[in-house]
């Protein structure tokens, strides 16, 4: 049984699309990342998102490059806050007592996690990320956050059922 879409629902002409630019979108990411290992997965990554987002035949796109280095970037971007949070996150584990420091195993369930919910807070604006943020985590009352924000405490009362209607909409 032939399907015109090929293995998995692929669009037809993916796989000489992707012998055509994977090189130079690698080359393109190492140079950026100075790491080859990073720049393939990146690479890699960049090609799946394209293939799952995609609505348009590939052979289509007119500037296919261009199109590569905006997801390349945007999956750059993200590399590096995982990174970043990351980092963080070590550093905030190098202050724990001996006894206080979680597994290996309990380390990765927690950095996936908060890489996760870095990834959902993402899409909302910064304001209503930092007032959501303080509440959850620092424990912040509402009139605290209006005071470090500047704002009312009927707007931080706003920022916190937008941040929550986010995340229950969201899909996990």
């Amino acid at each position: 049984m032939s399907d015109a879409a090929g293995p998995l629902g692929a669009q037809p002409g993916l796989d000489s699309f992707y012998r055509d630019h994977r090189n130079w979108l690698e080359s393109w990411l190492r140079r950026r990342l100075g790491n080859a290992w990073d720049a393939a997965d990146l690479s890699q990554d960049t090609f799946l998102r394209v293939l799952a987002t995609e609505r348009e035949p590939l052979a289509n796109l007119r500037e296919p490059r261009a199109y590569l280095v905006t997801v390349g970037k945007r999956l750059l971007i993200n590399h590096y806050k995982r990174r970043s949070l990351e980092q963080a996150y070590l550093a905030a584990l190098a202050t724990l007592p001996e006894e206080a420091v979680p597994s290996p195993e309990q380390r990765w369930v927690l950095l996936q996690t908060l890489q996760a919910l870095d990834e959902l807070l993402d899409d909302l604006p910064t304001p209503v990320r930092r007032a959501f943020l303080w509440s959850q985590l620092e424990g912040m009352g509402y009139a605290q956050i209006a005071l470090r924000l500047d704002v009312s405490e009927r707007t931080v009362k706003r920022y916190m059922a937008q941040a929550y209607e986010h995340c229950l909409m969201a899909e996990l």
